[in-house]
């Protein structure tokens, strides 16, 4: 019997490509799309100004080595049994339950899909002149009008965009690398120490697709099997989301400006940044979009379509302030979406071994509160344990779902041979 469910209807499988190298390419274009983002830019921008060349590499290495492990350990789930992340939320959460974890995954996106609209607003309004509000508005409905055709448009924006910005990406650093003298005189300019802390710098890297990376079972569940899901996700989150954050930071190193679109503004890309950031920033705003949709129709029961058009406009009217407070938002979403993740992995591998009922016949509990506190705890394991915020919140919720999954299933035993007997 095939295990792949696919429950969610809104978008089609017909939309990929079904030989098996054309499939694995689209899936590839749609993650790769989604893993290069220009506020990946802003952030390496943020953490290549505060870091040491070599400290740098270590956090983006690292960081991107954990962001691979958890992404993947949710691909491989999604290429299992071809649920959505938000389906898969039933399972360990709850049927009820799960609607905290499709509010926080939806409504972060929805904060990313803000940030990518002022990213792309901002600089247009420097070189055109034109007012940036009216630019906000204008490129957000524009955004959300191409997110609510689906997975065919995904696909074909990302084949354009992908080659663009590691082209452009490319072109700034190199600009960035002979205008400091060389290499070794960009490593110098860096070289008098870190201003922050590599739990810090290591934290700031997952942050910037730890939502995101949430989500990724949105997408993989359309591959044809496990091995392509798990392989274009680490593909896509190892190079695309470590080449964004480098291109970010060496810019950020040579000139001294955190913000990608003033780095090119320095070098004299402005008019190919304005083109090919924006049309990046369009590719994962979609997928931001599309996935926030899925989150807030399993919560709202109202058709995903309608939820990408109502999300698209308050990620528009939102743009300026989540742009204005950026790690602050990198800093919420490591202490929050972290351990909604780690429950759904613990859950399927550690728990049911992996190997889930079928969707269709399951009857859910309204509310695992097993789950719910779990996630307080990895919620306040972020804040409470010193060390990398993201990891010690995974650590700390798997470690309390699984010992309180066990106590409660043993009890639960007890109880029926005492009624038994």
């Amino acid at each position: 019997m095939n295990n792949k469910q696919h429950i969610d209807h809104d978008y089609s499988l017909e939309a990929i490509p079904q030989g098996a190298r054309k499939e694995f390419f689209s899936m590839l274009m749609v993650m790769l799309g989604f893993a290069f983002f220009s506020g990946s830019m802003l952030a390496g921008g943020n953490i290549g100004t505060q870091l040491s060349f070599g400290d740098f590499a270590k956090a983006v290495i690292l960081g991107n080595i954990l962001l691979c492990i958890y992404t993947g350990l949710l691909s491989y789930m999604a290429g299992a049994t071809g649920l959505s992340t938000h389906l898969l939320a039933r399972y360990s959460f709850g049927e009820k339950g799960s609607y905290l974890v499709s509010f926080l995954v939806s409504i972060t996106q929805v904060g990313w899909f803000g940030v990518g609209v002022a990213m792309f607003a901002i600089p247009v309004a420097k070189v055109t002149g034109l007012n940036v509000w009216l630019l906000i508005i204008v490129a957000g409905l524009l955004m959300t009008a191409t997110a609510y055709f689906g997975m065919k448009s995904l696909t074909i924006l990302s084949i354009i965009a992908v080659p663009a910005i590691a082209i452009l990406g490319s072109t700034s650093a190199g600009k960035a690398i002979v205008d400091a003298g060389g290499l070794t005189e960009l490593i110098a300019l860096n070289s008098n120490g870190s201003s922050m802390s590599m739990n810090v710098a290591l934290a700031a890297v997952v942050g910037t697709f730890i939502s995101g990376g949430t989500l990724t079972p949105d997408f993989t569940r359309f591959s044809k099997n496990k091995k392509t899901a798990v392989s274009t996700t680490v593909i896509a989150f190892l190079i695309g989301n470590s080449l964004m954050l480098a291109f970010g930071a060496i810019g950020a190193m040579a000139t001294g400006k955190a913000d990608i679109s003033e780095v090119m503004f320095t070098q004299g890309l402005i008019i190919p940044a304005v083109i090919i950031l924006g049309l990046n920033i369009w590719t994962t705003n979609d997928n931001a979009l599309y996935g926030s949709g899925l989150g807030f129709s399993n919560i709202t029961k109202q058709p995903k379509n309608r939820m990408v058009i109502f999300n698209g406009i308050l990620g528009t009217c939102l743009s300026m302030i989540l742009y204005s407070n950026f790690m602050t938002w990198l800093s919420m979403l490591n202490s929050f979406i972290p351990a909604a993740g780690a429950i759904l992995i613990a859950d399927f591998f550690l728990v049911k071994r992996g190997k889930y009922a079928d969707f269709k016949t399951t009857k859910f509990k309204a509310i695992n509160p097993i789950a719910i506190i779990a996630w307080a705890a990895g919620v306040a394991g972020a804040y409470l344990i010193p060390g990398i915020t993201p990891v010690n919140s995974v650590l700390t919720a798997v470690v309390t779902y699984v010992i309180l999954t066990k106590v409660f299933v043993k009890k639960t035993v007890e109880n029926n041979q005492k009624v038994e007997a």
